[in-house]
């Protein structure tokens, strides 16, 4: 329950959780959000007529979890659900444009120019 107080490593504290109380909680939500994100992943080709099939799809989406697997503070988790459920209704309702779902397979992006000649080659400022 939300109402609850979870006493935290500094004594004396208390912290408000954002949704879960437990680790368990919060491992449910998770898995949750992961299984919604995998069951839309066989229409986003479809719906934004991207160059990526199913499969690579459901990658993107493996990888994009695995890469916060360290996280264990149990409101950060928390918020990132809540930022990856918000993603989700959007990719659902069609908000995106295609460019922006095609952004989840840039490879890299540039490091900002930090002297000032490359700043205003690039025209960055």
């Amino acid at each position: 329950m939300a109402s609850q107080v979870v006493k935290s490593s500094i004594v004396g504290t208390k912290v408000r959780p954002l949704l879960s109380t437990t680790k368990g909680d919060a491992r449910v939500r998770v898995l949750g959000l992961y299984k919604a994100w995998i069951r839309q992943a066989t229409l986003i080709p479809h719906d934004y007529d991207i160059p990526k099939n199913e499969e690579q799809v459901k990658e993107r989406i493996r990888s994009e979890f695995l890469k916060h697997k360290h996280v264990t503070d149990i409101r950060v988790i928390d918020m990132l659900v809540i930022k990856g459920q918000m993603e989700l209704r959007e990719v659902a309702a069609l908000f995106k444009h295609k460019g922006q779902i095609m952004s989840y397979w840039k490879e890299s992006i540039e490091p900002k120019p930090t002297d000032f000649i490359s700043k205003f080659v690039s025209g960055s400022s």
